[in-house]
């Protein structure tokens, strides 16, 4: 009897013959999966070299930020990692920097905006304070282009995470009043999802707000970006470009203007062989600037970012309603700006000026020195009943409440106000010191209050009820 026609000689050909089958359709199977891997190998190669590209661009940003720090560190600082990438000691100014273990008991209270990278939310934690946690948009347009042409959801994350990366270094190094200040940070990915961004909540910026209040308010805007400005023109990090110069970029802040988006901001300024490669183009207006030595754009950045200002902020906020001796000196920041005929450094004196003669009333010298004789004041007294007219732009949208220096540019107001018959002061002050004036068209009787002060325009005085 041959082996062949034993019953273990027949299982034994049976089970060879399966397994040369199941060989066979396995190498089948992975054939095809290679050739189709092999179809999108090129796809994945260009997601992993963007993923290598950006991994440079934050190792960049933490060579010339470790450069920086070496340099200032003192003996309580350190340099520390997280997830194996370099972060530094005592770079955020926090008491406490709120980490993944405070956002455990967070609920959010308020959607504050979103974009093509991240979404923003106001949260309240468990000790009572609000902040603004900024994350990955994973239903944004970055995400959505990246599955699209990868369809990898582990790496397109990695990928569109790494501007908030970024952002979070630069919020760490740049630190000044008008840059939202950074509260910590969590990378804990179950909590959160991935990579988080606490920071002091601040409500979007409303352009038509904005234009809508009163002079003052949109000059400290304005103020504010200016100083935020000339701080980027020289940062530690050296001069700082922001590539995306949009309104949606900021924040207010307790009427602040604060920078809060800095993803698509520039520590270099580009390099040139001749002074044609150092072009800014805008859509009125192309100005060339010089190659230096070195072959770099030197100042190239500060003119962006100052021209952006004067076209996204200048041209809105700054002339309309300005007091009208100081229209001159307005006149020439608009002018200077405009054209880039100054520095930002220049640009920032001539802010300071105006705020100056502003604070210290030497822009009212010529007011008639005894105009507040027409007016009979009460002092240690305050006007009560709904006899309000309004003015704008005004401090209270249902009345007439405009800041004045005086008593007496608050009468030269009321005279030129044909409805006004009284006006009255209190202690109360806006940013710059000045007094809050509210003008009446008449009142119904007086309160004592040993805050305020009613000043009547004797010629109508006999008609109020006192």
């Amino acid at each position: 009897m041959t082996f062949s026609k034993t019953p273990f000689g027949l299982f034994f050909f049976l089970a060879m013959a399966v397994l040369s089958v199941t060989v066979v359709l396995k190498k089948w199977h992975f054939g095809l999966r290679e050739e189709a891997f092999g179809d999108d190998a090129p796809e994945r190669n260009r997601l992993l070299q963007q993923l290598q590209e950006r991994h440079q661009e934050l190792k960049q940003l933490y060579v010339t930020a470790s450069e920086f720090m070496n340099s200032h560190l003192s003996v309580n600082d350190s340099v520390y990692y997280i997830n194996g990438e370099m972060s530094a000691g005592n770079t955020v100014t926090n008491e406490t920097e709120i980490g993944c273990e405070e956002l455990a008991g967070m609920k959010a209270v308020d959607f504050l905006g979103s974009g093509y990278t991240k979404t923003v939310l106001k949260v309240a934690l468990p000790q009572g304070l609000f902040v603004a946690l900024k994350s990955v948009n994973h239903q944004g347009t970055d995400m959505r282009m990246c599955m699209q042409y990868f369809k990898d959801s582990q790496n397109c994350h990695k990928l569109v995470s790494f501007k908030l990366r970024k952002e979070i270094i630069l919020l760490q190094r740049l630190q000044h009043p008008n840059i939202v200040q950074l509260k910590g940070q969590c990378q804990d990915s179950v909590l959160v999802g991935g990579i988080t961004a606490i920071l002091e909540q601040g409500m979007p910026l409303q352009m038509i707000q904005l234009l809508q209040s009163p002079w003052e308010e949109r000059f400290r805007v304005c103020l504010g970006l200016v100083r935020l400005l000339q701080y980027l023109s020289q940062s530690p990090l050296g001069s700082v470009a922001l590539l995306d110069f949009q309104p949606r970029q900021f924040v207010m802040v307790s009427g602040e203007l604060k920078l809060t988006d800095l993803d698509d901001a520039s520590i270099k300024e580009p390099a040139c062989k001749e002074d044609s490669d150092c072009v800014l183009q805008f859509p009125l207006h192309n100005f060339t600037h010089r190659c230096s030595p070195s072959r770099i754009c030197k100042g190239l950045n500060e003119m962006r970012n100052l021209y952006n200002a004067y076209r996204y902020f200048f041209t809105y906020l700054l002339p309309h309603q300005a007091p009208p001796l100081l229209k001159p000196l307005i006149h020439q920041i608009m002018n200077s700006t405009g054209g880039l005929k100054q520095s930002i450094n220049e640009t920032l004196i001539a802010f300071e000026e105006v705020l100056h003669l502003y604070q210290s009333g030497q822009h009212l010298q010529n007011l008639p020195p005894f105009i507040t004789r027409d007016y009979a004041v009460l002092k240690g007294m305050r006007s009560v009943g709904n006899m309000e007219y309004r003015c704008w732009p005004s401090y209270n949208q249902q009345g007439c409440v405009l800041s004045v220096h005086s008593a007496k540019e608050a009468a030269l107001i009321c005279s030129s106000h044909p409805q006004c018959t009284s006006f009255s002061l209190s202690k109360e002050k806006t940013w710059t010191g000045r007094l809050l004036a509210l003008f009446r068209s008449g009142f119904s009787h007086l309160v004592p209050d040993v805050n305020s002060a009613v000043y009547m325009r004797k010629v109508k005085a006999s008609g109020a009820m006192l």
